[in-house]
């Protein structure tokens, strides 16, 4: 009886209800954030040793993000060649535990909980890496004994105040492809993410040094174009171990919003963008979307609409027509809440949500990051859990 009571409640709802059912039934969309872990800059609010507090902190934000409507967290496992995890390649993270290398009391596994309890909540968990930043500040960061840059020096490059791993080494890249490869087989992630970060953003004046790189392994190709072969080879290999893995799992990247300016090759956006993927961070994108090496893009249109040299209604369009089929979710700025006249209109994210649903070839968004969602800037937080995200979709399926 009571079966048949809601059945009957179905029917009724679906079919002599119409304006309610268009209202309950939402396409697939991607409604994701990023969790920053690097510099506790979303979680944990600050590093502790202890297990307890770090669980509760990560539980109130997935509850913060399931209220508001997210379907999927994008959580950086591994900032900067350390583990929010226990890895054979790399020690714990600094940013977990307060130094690197000391494990949660009592011992746990964050990764095993923080997946475990996304996916009780119905949401996916994507796995979000940093394959080449491998010491943030080598004055400051906190580096233990066994960490890869003491172990083989040789594989490393300075730059900044940073250590990076030499793009072009062999060795290395296979070092992080078996970090991959380690997590995946290990874990019931939904995804491995890769951002922004290949080859380092320039440092005015200030070469990356890779040229003894070059001499050895350049192949008399130009200087740019090797050292886009160098990506494209750790990302080729990233994708054919995910699948080879795990066939389910999802592999995805989100790119700095500008791919090429129209000045610089006629494919490119109109747009006036300083750095920009292809030239600058020496990451072809569109090759890898054609290829079919990555299941999606998200690119980080960090800018409001109407902006002089890379207006986001441009960008949208721009990426919209450069999938090659694959799904595509536009990166929102939900931080830069109140930094200018345009982001203290309370009207920039729900018209940017707007112009994601009215473009064909979009499928979602992800905000960054977690943290600002915290006091519900511009009532962004109320927008979307009460009106936007209100009714609960299904994440898009890979292509």
């Amino acid at each position: 009886m009571f079966q048949k009571s809601i059945v009957f409640l179905l029917l009724f709802v679906c079919v002599g209800n119409a304006p309610y059912a268009q209202q309950v039934i939402q396409k697939p969309e991607m409604r994701a954030v990023w969790v920053a872990t690097v510099g506790n800059i979303d979680w944990p609010d600050k590093p502790t040793t202890n297990s307890e507090e770090l669980k509760s902190s990560f539980i109130r934000l997935l509850d913060m993000h399931q209220r508001n409507g997210m379907n999927t967290l994008i959580v950086q496992i591994r900032p900067s060649s350390d583990a929010m995890y226990p890895s054979a390649f790399d020690p714990w993270s600094e940013w977990l535990t307060g130094k690197q290398g000391t494990p949660p009391i009592p011992y746990y596994d964050p990764l095993e909980f923080m997946v475990t309890e996304t996916h009780k909540r119905g949401m996916e968990f994507h796995a979000w890496i940093n394959p080449y930043r491998a010491v943030l500040n080598i004055y400051h960061s906190s580096i233990a004994s066994n960490h890869i840059t003491k172990l083989h020096p040789e594989w490393f490059i300075t730059y900044g105040e940073k250590k990076y791993f030499d793009p072009a080494n062999k060795e290395a890249q296979q070092y992080v492809v078996n970090v991959v490869q380690d997590v995946v087989s290990r874990y019931n992630v939904d995804a491995i993410h890769i951002d922004d970060y290949f080859y380092p953003y320039p440092i005015p004046g200030k070469p990356f040094p890779d040229r003894a790189s070059y001499i050895k392994y350049g192949n008399n190709q130009s200087l740019d174009d090797w050292r886009r072969s160098n990506v494209d080879t750790i990302i080729l290999k990233l994708h054919n171990t995910i699948k080879e893995t795990n066939s389910h799992c999802q592999f995805g990247v989100s790119p700095f919003g500008v791919w090429r300016n129209a000045d610089k090759d006629p494919r490119g956006s109109n747009t006036k963008a300083g750095p920009t993927n292809y030239d600058y961070l020496y990451a072809d994108i569109l090759l890898w979307l054609k290829n079919g090496w990555i299941d999606y893009v998200a690119p980080q249109l960090y800018w409001e609409i109407g902006h002089k040299l890379a207006p986001y209604e441009v960008l949208i369009d721009w990426w919209s027509k450069n999938t090659y089929g694959k799904n595509c979710y536009i990166g929102l700025a939900i931080y830069r809440a109140g930094s200018n006249r345009a982001w203290r209109e309370v009207t920039q994210i729900p018209k940017q949500i707007e112009k994601i649903r009215n473009t064909p070839n979009i499928q979602g968004m992800v905000f960054y990051s977690s943290k600002s969602f915290e006091k519900n800037p511009n009532g962004w937080s109320d927008s979307l859990r009460l009106n936007y995200f209100k009714t609960p979709a299904q994440t898009p399926k890979s292509k």
